[in-house]
């Protein structure tokens, strides 16, 4: 009986860029393609190719040789050529749960006009895993998971196949690739050369394997076809006769797996692990202008475009899918591994900006465009303008909103629909010249000036949906009068002073705890690379309130706003920094708190320029009381960690590739608790914290939030927290260094009892999902032709009540006429049921995977979600009574 039997795949790992461009790979694909097709249709002892699970790469091809997609579909549909399923090979930690379920969607569906998909959740090269793919994979009717990074025996297995379960219950058969996916790239045909690499592999492969069938990924990054391999296949027969060689595809590896399935161990959580391979905690930080963008894309279809396309799309408008594929696409090329985690050349981080900038102009101008097409077919009012406001969650919001008008007066008025006045504070105005309102104005002669107001307004909106108010210009209207208060902000949750050292001392009133020396900053060395965060050897930490701070407040109508700014003198570079020779470099601080009537959210903008080389500087909220855990959002729900990691006393000694620092992943909030309550930091992009010690006695009691962290090499060697070989190349990369101003967005938020109690992960979508504003007047750039005004000027779709569950996406589905909207139990622990409230009758509610494909013979009444398991996801489809 053989010891083992050893599965040959042919692959090649396609990095779209890296320290090289698009550009410069597509060519190599090109060349790699026509290589790879001419094999596969010439030789039929050459079964199996697959291309590394991505379709973005034929996307890529095909831009360039689209004569050539039905010689893929042949060999897709003689299951010879091997694609998808994902659009791009997805990171999990630093992406949203959406990013990942469009990304395989449009995956698998660009996969479906060739054949059918790879029925695998690969992903041989992501840096870590996350706790929620099994969920997100069986919502695709994937029940496997092919990785390599982020595992380790803590996870409760020291097997590389086991059964990968989510908090709910969703479960994968795993395979973990112990050595990575190239472990059989170029293989040597002489036996000195086979048995130099093999005799070293096999023990490793085969010691951890529960079927004793292992894995020879034949390929690697960007590696042509091996033309010998049959050959090296015969020599390997010839000095391991005690072995099986065989030509496989990745499916009949796991067939051997799933006839073992009743001895492999079950295990939960994500995999971060940097044991055994690197998985670079850190990189959530690198270069966190992209970072920002990044996330603000994301938020920005998701949470605005995508539920207001739904709602034009109830009231009659077209559902532009077209469009949202394009921008989705534009950034899912950059949700990559190495494109996300930004460890790329200089060259590829600014196509990787270009990417954004341009999914974000798309996102934004259809926006503007929806709330257009519905507010200009609603009725006019004689003489009035219109200010309408969206909300995007899935419950009734009264909230203070900061919005512009342009008119044209002196003076106007607000009033709704039932010609009530409505309250508003001016905070600023200024004359617009008419030409850049409509240009065909002043060809006719007519220069009489606009006059553009930010204002500020405290008015309900419904769930899911939108109200509008009319101005009428000419007329003085109900203004709030500023307040002149201490020096202090104040509202029905909070007392804050602003300390002369530019900190807050916030005072909960609800539940009587003082958070003292919040927003303090702490600047310290980065010696790492783009890949990790590492301290210098002679770390020198300074601190924000070493430096005199300017710090005023205004009152101004319904929010009152803390202006604090100062210059922290620091070492120019790392160099500086280790013979404390200079602090010559500086980082401006220009912050802005703002604390709204109403609001339990302390919105903070914090505006850096940043004028110094290599260091990390992170913003503190330290909380009156010591902390074990920490919580934060993932993907579709919340994850406990503990805030120490016991592996930081042994790691070296225990032969750990980096340090597990407890460094960690969120998406829009982390929050410290006791049993009163506790505090919460909501994100808009900044995601990676760590919870510190406020003092010396190592109690950690303290949440440090990343604002920047500047390197100036790709790769780098030695590491204080990574040593050993470089990750990735050594080459410079002056523009990671993120030298000029950087807008970072946060809010914190105080709450009583537990953060499930408290709503804190709805509260947090909607620190993300802000009232959108459209002011209609009688001008416009660009012509729209408008049908008949027969649309309210109040409506809602939907309403859910703000407990429970929370929506994680409204949007229409893809190939019918109906709406898709997914919700999922934030709860780690506890089953809930919920249900939303629907304005039109359903005719049609069903329960679909995530791929908008119905499985489930679950019947439910219309809205009814039935139960939620922990951290569960649900996607329904919805559709209405013409």
């Amino acid at each position: 009986m053989a010891i083992s039997r050893v599965h040959i795949t042919p692959h090649m790992h396609w990095d779209r860029e890296w320290y090289f461009t698009t550009e410069e790979s597509r060519i190599l694909l090109v060349n790699n393609m026509e290589e790879i097709l001419t094999r596969l249709e010439s030789d039929p002892d050459y079964k199996f190719y697959v291309l590394d699970g991505q379709t973005a790469v034929l996307e890529d091809y095909f831009a360039i040789m689209p004569q050539n997609k039905a010689r893929v579909r042949e060999q897709v549909q003689a299951g010879k050529l091997i694609i998808g399923p994902w659009y791009s090979q997805t990171d999990t930690m630093q992406v949203s749960g959406e990013s990942i379920v469009r990304n395989m969607m449009y995956g698998m569906r660009d996969c479906l006009s060739f054949g059918e998909p790879m029925k695998i959740g690969y992903l041989p090269d992501s840096f870590s895993m996350s706790a929620q793919l099994p969920m997100i994979y069986n919502g695709f009717g994937i029940d496997r998971a092919m990785f390599w990074r982020g595992c380790s025996e803590r996870h409760g297995t020291d097997k590389t196949e086991f059964v990968w379960q989510s908090n709910d219950g969703s479960e994968v058969t795993a395979q973990v690739l112990p050595l990575g996916y190239a472990i059989g790239k170029y293989l040597p045909q002489d036996e000195e050369g086979l048995r130099d690499r093999l005799d070293k592999y096999f023990p490793v492969l085969e010691k951890p394997s529960v079927t004793k069938d292992i894995l020879l990924p034949n390929g690697h990054d960007q590696m042509p076809i091996q033309e010998n391999i049959f050959e090296v296949m015969d020599k390997l027969r010839e000095i391991y006769p005690e072995r099986e060689f065989v030509m496989s595809r990745y499916e009949e590896v796991f067939e051997r797996i799933e006839a073992m399935r009743d001895q492999l161990d079950t295990v939960k959580g994500e995999f971060n692990d940097g044991k055994y391979m690197r998985v670079h905690r850190t990189i959530s930080s690198t270069r966190m202008d992209i970072k920002l963008i990044h996330a603000e894309v994301e938020n920005k279809i998701v949470n605005i475009l995508e539920p207001l396309a739904s709602i034009a799309w109830t009231l009659g408008f077209d559902y532009h899918h077209g469009l949202i594929e394009k921008m989705w696409k534009e950034s899912m090329k950059n949700h990559a591994h190495d494109s996300i985690g930004c460890c790329c050349s200089d060259k590829v981080h600014a196509e990787i900006l270009g990417r954004y900038i341009l999914a974000d102009d798309m996102a934004t101008n259809l926006i503007n465009f929806y709330k257009r097409k519905i507010v200009d077919h609603m009725p006019d009012r004689d003489g009035c303008d219109k200010l309408a406001l969206f909300n995007l969650s899935p419950y009734a919001r009264d909230e203070v909103v900061n919005t512009t008008i342009t008119i044209r007066a002196q003076s106007f008025s607000l009033f709704d629909e039932h010609g009530s006045e409505v309250e508003y504070f001016i905070q600023d105005q200024r004359v617009i010249d008419p030409g850049k309102i409509d240009r065909q104005i002043v060809h006719y002669g007519n220069y009489d000036p606009f006059v553009e107001y930010d204002i500020q307004i405290k008015h309900p909106v419904p769930a899911m949906g939108f109200t509008t108010l009319h101005i009428e210009g000419h007329r003085k209207g109900l203004q709030k009068v500023a307040e002149h208060k201490e020096y202090l902000l104040e509202n029905e949750f909070y007392r804050i002073n602003v300390n002369d050292n530019g900190t807050l001392t916030i005072f909960d009133k609800e539940t009587q705890q003082t958070f003292d020396q919040v927003l303090r900053l702490e600047e310290g060395s980065d010696d790492g690379d783009e890949y990790d965060y590492s301290p210098s050897r002679k770390e020198w930490l300074i601190y924000s309130d070493e430096f005199v701070a300017q710090t005023n407040i205004k009152h101004e109508g319904f929010q009152s706003v803390a202006s604090i700014k100062l210059r922290m003198d620091v070492p120019n570079n790392l160099q500086a920094r280790e013979e404390r020779t200079n602090q010559d470099g500086y980082v401006d601080v220009d912050c802005q708190v703002v604390l709204k009537a109403g609001s339990r959210r302390i919105e903070v903008r914090m505006v850096l320029d940043n004028q110094a080389d290599d260091h990390r500087v992170r913003v503190l909220v330290p909380t009156p009381f010591v902390s074990e855990t920490v919580v934060a959002d993932n993907q579709f729900g919340l994850i406990t960690r503990p805030v120490d990691d016991p592996e930081m006393a042994n790691w070296e000694q225990d032969g750990w590739k980096e340090a597990p620092v407890p460094v960690y992943q969120l998406m829009n909030f982390a929050a410290l608790e006791n049993e009163t309550g506790g505090m919460a930091v909501m994100s808009n992009g900044l995601r990676e914290f760590e919870v510190i010690s406020s003092k010396d006695n190592g109690e950690r009691d303290t949440l440090a939030l990343t604002l920047l962290r500047g390197v100036g090499v790709l790769g780098k060697e030695e590491l204080l927290l990574r040593p050993g070989r470089p990750s990735g190349i050594k080459i410079p990369t002056p523009d990671s260094q993120v030298r000029g101003k950087l807008v970072c967005e946060f809010s914190l938020y105080g709450f009583a009892g537990s953060h499930i109690e408290a709503n804190v992960m709805a509260a947090a979508r909607d620190n993300v999902t802000p009232i959108a504003c459209y002011n209609k007047i009688p001008y416009n750039a660009m012509k729209l032709n408008v049908g008949e005004k027969n649309l309210p000027l109040t409506f809602s779709l939907l309403e859910k009540n703000m407990e429970g569950s929370v929506l994680s996406v409204l949007k229409k589905a893809e190939d019918e006429d109906a709406l898709i909207m997914r919700v999922y139990n934030p709860d780690e622990q506890g089953v809930i049921s919920d249900a939303i409230r629907f304005s039109r009758p359903i005719t049609e509610w069903v329960e679909t995977g995530m791929d908008e494909i119905v499985r489930h013979g679950d019947e439910y009444k219309p809205g009814d979600c039935g139960e939620l398991r922990a951290c569960q996801a649900k996607t329904f489809r919805v559709r209405f009574t013409d």
